[in-house]
């Protein structure tokens, strides 16, 4: 046992002097480790998010049920919203600039991204919040506004999505005005 934790430690050692030596090296590490967390992020966020457009798709078949057929095509908005932006959480590139890559981000940068981050996985809750309110109307007077809500929320993951993917193209605000 001690064999294999001192090969692993010496493994370390010999990867530490590669890092000392190499300049930039260990730049390049740390991306590639945030390249790795940014797409396991987004892999569960996608997963979590098929969940909530899972229970769009039962809300659906309840108004179906309850001959609610003009709040079906309200409902299919939100869900037209949550699918695409699932679909730009699994197939975007991930990371935050490899080595060679042309953009780079900035630190200030960075932290933004994890901003967006957080506000993505904030948003999971305002979406679950939102279909709660939905399936406690379903039949009610407050149905059509639940919807709205349930619509606008799915439209602002689309754009919280959007302006990561700008900090992260080195398109955004801040960016711009930096370079001119």
């Amino acid at each position: 046992m001690s064999d294999i934790y001192d090969r692993v430690k010496g493994d370390q050692n010999i990867f530490n002097q590669l890092l000392s030596r190499v300049p930039g090296f260990s730049g390049y590490v740390e991306r590639a480790q945030r390249r790795v967390a940014d797409k396991m992020l987004r892999e569960a966020l996608a997963n979590r998010f098929e969940a909530l457009w899972q229970r769009v798709s039962a809300v659906q078949r309840a108004l179906l049920g309850e001959g609610e057929l003009e709040l079906v095509d309200d409902i299919e908005q939100a869900s037209l919203k949550l699918r695409q932006f699932i679909d730009r959480l699994k197939t975007a590139a991930y990371g935050y600039t490899g080595f060679f890559d042309a953009v780079r981000i900035r630190p200030e940068d960075l932290e933004r991204v994890y901003a967006y981050d957080l506000a993505l996985v904030n948003l999971e809750d305002e979406v679950a919040r939102a279909l709660d309110h939905v399936e406690a109307s379903i039949g009610g007077e407050g149905m059509g506004a639940a919807v709205r809500h349930l619509i606008s929320v799915a439209q602002s993951c689309l754009d919280a999505f959007e302006k990561r993917t700008e900090v992260l193209m080195g398109i955004s605000p801040a960016t711009a005005e930096s370079t001119q």
